[in-house]
């Protein structure tokens, strides 16, 4: 990361006149990781090699981004953050070409009192729980089919308020609410989540639950998306897109971390439900329960390896069953340079919604890549350079 000192000048230029007087910074920092990839069944029984992904990332989503702090006095800071997601493959913005796609915020913070933040956001489920389970060290190679937890945080959300509490003795939790925005109609298209973490020497622990309301359908017609200040964890492969016209989704997450010497081991459990009302174009509540379990070794400073297992299993509208086992070696040339291999299996079985109210056969998509094939198994493979600055 880069630390620019701002003057008086610069910033007026940010819109911070009168300010100048006080302590303030202003951060630019970024991840840009690439790899080659190569799927088997990638589409229909299509096999793939390409530079790069969907996600624009494996181990970690390419982005670019400012972030600054403005001491008020007191213990109190007024605090941003801009943060761009790009394909560095093609310089496509993702997130849906969003300019700022990943985070836009701005707040108050306090280490008496705590943090407030306004603005898109990611959810207390995905800051307190992502960070001990197998995404936080290989990425998307590890994830839930389909990411239909958003274990891989697929989701971000719009016009939230976030509250971060302090820590105490290893223990902080985190409550957010985000506004429909619909006049006349305040419950339509909300969001809200609580989350709370423990993290004190070798163990960790975390929980959290995360609500997302669709927006009402302007007729009587049917809905045929997901339209609410969630992003909803839908990245267009059929795992779940047949449910994207759910009224609301519900997903409960928890999970444990545990390291020994250079051993981590880590389990982690969610129940996701996606509920339709009369304008959805199913009629039963599709339910996803997910275990996950993951083994890493540090086997030198440098070297990192680890190997994680899926197990997924709807039922409600449809039912199908998945499994998935995934590998991974990461390694350090530097601080803030990496090179990393992962692969990852997984198998499909039953049926899940076709996305008109009917149903077809379940096929498989590893993680939250979306390649949607028409298989009932899916491998991949990349090896991939990953640079922070």
């Amino acid at each position: 990361m880069k630390k620019i000192a701002l003057s008086t000048l610069s910033l007026a230029l940010l819109g911070a006149a009168g300010a100048a007087q006080a302590q303030s910074s202003v951060t630019l920092y970024g991840v840009i990781d690439n790899s080659i990839t190569y799927v088997h069944n990638a589409t229909a029984n299509q096999n793939l090699w390409a530079l790069g992904n969907t996600s624009g990332g494996d181990l970690a989503g390419t982005r670019w981004g400012l972030k600054g702090q403005e001491d008020l006095g007191n213990g109190l800071a007024a605090i941003f953050q801009l943060e761009n997601g790009f394909d560095p493959s093609n310089g496509h913005n993702l997130q849906g070409n969003r300019e700022f796609g990943r985070q836009a915020f701005v707040g108050l913070t306090s280490a008496q009192y705590g943090t407030v933040t306004l603005g898109r956001q990611y959810d207390p489920v995905v800051d307190m729980v992502q960070a001990i389970t197998a995404d936080n060290y290989f990425g998307s190679a590890f994830a839930t089919p389909g990411d239909v937890d958003n274990y891989d945080n697929s989701s971000r959300t719009n016009n939230a308020i976030k509250y971060v509490s302090p820590t105490y003795s290893g223990l902080q939790f985190e409550a957010m609410y985000a506004f429909g925005g619909v006049a006349g109609s305040t419950g339509s298209g909300q969001t809200w989540s609580l989350a709370a973490a423990y993290n004190n020497g070798p163990l960790g622990l975390a929980a959290g639950y995360f609500r997302a309301d669709n927006t009402n359908a302007l007729t009587a017609g049917k809905r045929t998306t997901w339209n609410g200040t969630s992003d909803g964890p839908f990245d267009g492969d059929p795992v779940n897109n047949g449910y994207i016209t759910a009224k609301s989704i519900g997903i409960a997450r928890l999970a444990a971390q545990y390291t020994v010497g250079p051993f981590t081991l880590g389990a982690s459990y969610s129940n996701a439900q996606y509920k339709p009302d009369g304008f959805s174009v199913y009629g039963s509540t599709e339910k996803y329960n997910v275990g996950q379990g993951f083994l890493t070794y540090q086997a030198t400073p440098a070297l990192l390896v680890g190997a994680g297992y899926t197990y997924m299993k709807s039922s409600g509208d449809t039912s199908a069953t998945y499994h998935q086992a995934s590998l991974g070696a990461d390694y350090s040339l530097s601080k803030r340079t990496d090179v990393y291999l992962v692969g990852a299996y997984q198998h499909a079985s039953g049926n899940t919604g076709d996305g008109a109210g009917g149903v077809t056969p379940a096929v498989a998509s590893i993680g939250s890549y979306g390649y949607g094939t028409t298989q009932k198994s899916q491998e991949l493979v990349a090896l991939g350079l990953r640079h922070k600055f």
